[in-house]
């Protein structure tokens, strides 16, 4: 079983949450659907595999993100990772896009017009209008670098808010595009 995908969504994740609300060196958890999971991993998987699969996970990455646990929930899992992989993930570096990305979604005033600036600056991006009432458009890398995600942004009237998603999730959850 291949698990670096689901180990990079995982410290991924942990970075953005660290970078939104800070350090603590507390256990942080996730909510990971099962169809998540499955794409993560690479095959699809139901409740049983997915609980012994995690097992294994959680015993392969002991070293540097400690014992991760998961329990299951209504439509998949959710995932605790303890302090001791916190610390490992806030001492990692190359996370210089979301860093500036959150910075700039923080700050009052910021435009989506200036979030794709930050985009641009790091690669080749596409932006797509997007038939939501949650968002107005959709970026994504064009080659996956520096990050694999979809992001849908709003704008909420001097205040950007995002939602971020690999792939494969976000065709899942059938949102559609905007003609225009």
């Amino acid at each position: 079983m291949n698990f670096e995908r689901l180990e990079k969504n995982i410290t991924d994740n942990i970075k953005e949450a660290q970078l939104k609300i800070g350090f603590d060196n507390k256990p942080v958890s996730f909510n990971y659907m099962l169809s998540s999971l499955s794409h993560l991993l690479g095959e699809k998987l139901d409740f049983e595999q997915a609980e012994e699969i995690l097992k294994d996970f959680s015993e392969y990455f002991c070293d540097h993100l400690g014992g991760i646990s998961s329990e299951r929930i209504k439509n998949g899992f959710c995932i605790t990772v303890p302090e001791k992989g916190g610390a490992y993930v806030n001492g990692l570096d190359g996370y210089d896009f979301i860093t500036e990305f959150v910075e700039a979604v923080r700050r009052h005033g910021t435009t989506i017009p200036e979030i794709l600036d930050i985009f641009r600056k790091y690669g080749e991006i596409t932006v797509k209008k997007v038939k939501s009432e949650e968002f107005d458009c959709l970026v994504f890398f064009n080659d996956g670098k520096p990050e694999e995600y979809f992001y849908c942004l709003a704008d909420e009237g001097g205040h950007v808010s995002y939602h971020r998603f690999i792939k494969e999730d976000y065709f899942d959850f059938g949102f559609q595009e905007d003609s225009e």
